[in-house]
């Protein structure tokens, strides 16, 4: 637990102190965000470059107290090297592509065929995909094309999601916080402590990064940050999915772990579903860019930033609570609680919103 503890302090201090020296260094060389388009909510130019320094943070402490003495044959050395290395190559793609984004745009057609790439290199080379969805519907394992599959598509729309809802300060960074923070947890519960160093590695540097990206931002993640969240977020997402039953304790063995990863992921992936469906329904581009996501609804209702990114990391906490059922009923019911839950945060976003323009239809009569 101790080395636990100076993996997130570790991450958290890199980010602390070297993010204001970013700040100076991207105003210098004009690597800000400056608000030409309608669709923009911030009102000034804003360095856009953060997310240099979480991956840099992440991938230091992650590094540093990297430990494989704990483990017990050559087998699980070799698997756990193998993973590292898999997980550096990967996440240095993405992030250089991220980079080149945030400086000068990339084409989102060369992005998807980065993640495309990225991802199977994690599946095909690295193994980290979904072997059977756990009891969902009644299904356990799936066949070798369906698991291929099933996990390049995992990982397109959760790197995606955590992309789209980087649209309001200290979103992204907090929902990444929650749910990196549920991952650690649950793999200190499991003793898996090199997956937890991974996750709190990650959860320091984003609550770092959130000091100065929390209304009003200082500085914004950008593709960089917001793809290597998304990226790791995938890669702990189906390592908990798939961790072995025979090493977690009684209780975690009757709580359904895709809920638990679906609840953790609950708002990014309920908001890229509802956009999505939205743009299908008018007929555009599913990444064309738009104000239409629930948390520029809650920003349109009256709330404020801080106001709008408190609400959705209480859905976010409230939604893992709800998985928490499949201790009780099985793992398809917990589901349906979850989507349920996740329709009336819709609703409640709606309601809000329509209520507010009204009332500013009303004040301009």
């Amino acid at each position: 637990m101790a080395v636990l503890i100076l993996v997130f302090l570790t991450a958290f201090i890199v980010v602390l102190y070297s993010t204001p020296a970013l700040i100076k260094v991207a105003v210098l060389k004009r690597l800000i965000d400056i608000p030409t388009e309608d669709r923009k909510i911030h009102k000034r130019a804003v360095p856009t470059i953060g997310g240099i320094i979480i991956y840099a943070a992440t991938l230091f402490s992650f590094s540093l107290w990297y430990n494989i003495d704990d483990l017990n044959d050559f087998s699980q050395i070799y698997e756990s090297v193998k993973e590292f290395k898999i997980l550096v190559a990967t996440s240095l793609v993405l992030f250089f592509v991220g980079v080149k984004d945030d400086i000068i745009g990339t084409a989102p057609v060369k992005k998807l065929f980065a993640n495309i790439l990225v991802g199977l290199i994690l599946v095909l080379m690295g193994d980290i995909r979904i072997t059977g969805l756990h009891g969902v519907f009644g299904v356990e394992e799936i066949p070798v094309w369906g698991s291929v599959f099933l996990s390049l598509f995992t990982y397109i729309v959760v790197v995606n999601a955590m992309n789209l809802i980087d649209g309001v300060d200290g979103l992204a960074a907090g929902v990444g916080f929650i749910a990196s923070s549920v991952f650690g947890a649950w793999f200190v519960f499991a003793n898996e402590f090199t997956l937890a160093a991974l996750s709190f590695s990650l959860s320091g540097a984003l609550i770092g990064f959130l000091i100065f990206n929390f209304s009003p931002a200082k500085i914004f993640m950008g593709d960089s940050g917001s793809l290597i969240i998304g990226m790791f977020l995938c890669v702990l997402s189906i390592k908990l999915i798939e961790y072995p039953i025979t090493r977690i304790d009684n209780f975690w063995v009757h709580i359904s772990n895709p809920m638990i990863v679906i609840a953790a992921l609950s708002y990014p992936l309920t908001d890229t579903l509802r956009i999505f469906i939205i743009r299908a329904a008018k007929g555009q581009s599913p990444f064309a860019a738009d104000r239409n996501h629930l948390h520029h609804r809650l920003l349109d209702s009256g709330y404020s930033h801080a106001k709008t990114v408190i609400i959705i990391y209480l859905f976010s906490v409230l939604c893992v609570g709800v998985s928490l059922l499949s201790y009780f009923i099985n793992p398809s019911l917990t589901l349906f609680a979850v989507i349920g839950f996740s329709m009336l945060f819709i609703v409640f976003v709606n309601v809000s919103y329509q209520s507010a323009q009204k009332k500013i239809q009303t004040t301009n009569e």
